[in-house]
Parts: C-alpha cells; sequence; structure tokens
C-alpha cells in the first residue's frame, strides 16, 4: 500500500484534507491548519510538497483537493484507523469515548497485514463503533442516507446510524443519554431560534442541546431493514 511508503505527518495531512473535503471541497488551507493545529505558513509548505507528490492538486485561492493517488492514501489511513477503533472496542473492551486517540498512536505502526487479520476476525466490518464508514480494501466506502438530529422534525421516529465527534466528554454524554449507532429516538420537541431538542429514548425523555445534535445522525426508523 502507498501509506506504508509515507511519513507518519504526510498521512495525517491527507487523512484531515479527505475529512474536511466530506464538507466543502476544494479545502481551504487555513481549514487544514485549524483541523491540525499548526500556523498557515506549515500548512502552505507541505502542501506545496504533497502537490510535488502528486498527492494534492493545489489552485491559488482556491484550495486543495486529493489526487486520485492521494486519496487512496487517505482512505487506507482511515481503513486503519477505523478497524483499529472497532478492534479496541470489540475484542479488548475500549469505550468509544477512549479509542480515538489510542487508534492515533496506532494507525502508523501497524503493519498492513496486522490490519487486515484484525479485519478478517471481526468479520469484515462496515462501520466502526461511531458509525462512520469504514472504507475496504478495495477502497470502495459505503454511502450513508442520514440526516442530522437537528434537522429532524417533532413526531419523527429514527435510528442513530452515526455520531461525528471524537471528543470524549461528548461522546460520554450522549452514551450516557442512549445516543449511539442503534439507538431508535423519538422527536417529542423542538424549541425554535436553535432552541434544545427534547427527545423519548428507551421509555424516558432526554433533553440535548442544538450544537451536539448536529453531530448526531440518524435515519428514519421504516428506512432501517428489521
Amino acid at each position: 500500500m502507498i501509506g506504508a511508503t509515507l511519513s507518519r505527518s504526510v498521512e495525517d495531512y491527507l487523512k484531515a484534507i479527505y475529512r474536511l473535503a466530506q464538507e466543502a471541497s476544494p479545502v481551504a488551507t487555513s481549514d487544514i491548519a485549524l483541523a491540525l493545529g499548526l500556523s498557515a505558513p506549515s500548512v502552505s509548505e507541505m502542501v506545496k510538497r504533497l502537490s510535488e507528490q502528486g498527492l494534492l492538486e493545489h489552485a491559488p485561492y482556491r484550495g486543495v483537493e486529493l489526487t486520485a493517488q492521494g486519496r487512496r492514501a487517505a482512505l487506507g489511513m482511515l481503513r486503519r484507523h477505523r478497524i483499529l477503533e472497532t478492534y479496541l472496542v470489540e475484542k479488548l473492551g475500549y469505550t468509544w469515548d477512549s479509542v480515538h486517540p489510542e487508534a492515533e498512536r496506532l494507525e502508523h505502526a501497524v503493519s498492513d497485514s496486522l490490519i487486515e487479520r484484525m479485519a478478517l476476525t471481526l468479520g469484515n466490518p462496515a462501520f466502526d463503533p461511531h458509525g462512520d464508514p469504514i472504507p475496504q480494501a478495495d477502497g470502495s466506502v459505503a454511502l450513508i442516507d442520514a440526516l442530522p438530529l437537528a434537522e429532524l422534525a417533532p413526531g419523527q421516529v429514527v435510528e442513530v446510524s452515526r455520531v461525528m465527534t471524537n471528543h470524549g466528554e461528548r461522546l460520554r454524554f450522549l452514551a450516557d443519554s442512549g445516543l449511539q449507532p442503534g439507538s431508535r429516538i423519538e422527536i417529542v420537541d423542538r424549541q425554535p431560534f436553535r432552541g434544545p431538542l427534547t427527545l423519548r429514548v428507551g421509555g424516558r425523555e432526554q433533553v440535548i442541546g442544538r450544537e451536539l445534535a448536529t453531530l448526531v445522525f440518524c435515519r428514519r426508523a421504516e428506512d432501517v431493514s428489521a
């Protein structure tokens, strides 16, 4: 795999750019700097290097996009990370709120063969513990048809499919509230002007703020196969 020939910093850049591109593409260098906690000049220099290596396309004042080669490398890193998270949770008893930093450390060190053995042991899962799709070995990624909880209307019954945060305290709060992938919930009330939502989860009502509700993605219950 191409990922085996890249430095840790390059792998982190490609993975970050892929994630940011899911929200908007091309990706602004300022967004890359914010995501990685780096200075703008450092990011500009690395973007130039990655463009020269054929991993990025960079148009001044427009932002960057992954080339086909860069996308393959980014997907390879995401596969490693999400397989590791899944293995640590399902086989080693880690909780979903503690597993991200451990996987971040391990993803640069483990071999491709170990990742594939882990995937086989897990039954080649399509999603990680947070509901993020795991890129397959051939580079394909499952499509997710889901809406943010914050956009749903009272009376709708939905199932949580994905939680898009790695923040430990947020994940612990969501778990305590019963909002994890697979949880079925009913929207009871949604306050106007970006106010909180009231949900019914497991027979009890739960209030969740609008900001956190934008990170929880759901599918309509009737769209979920039994």
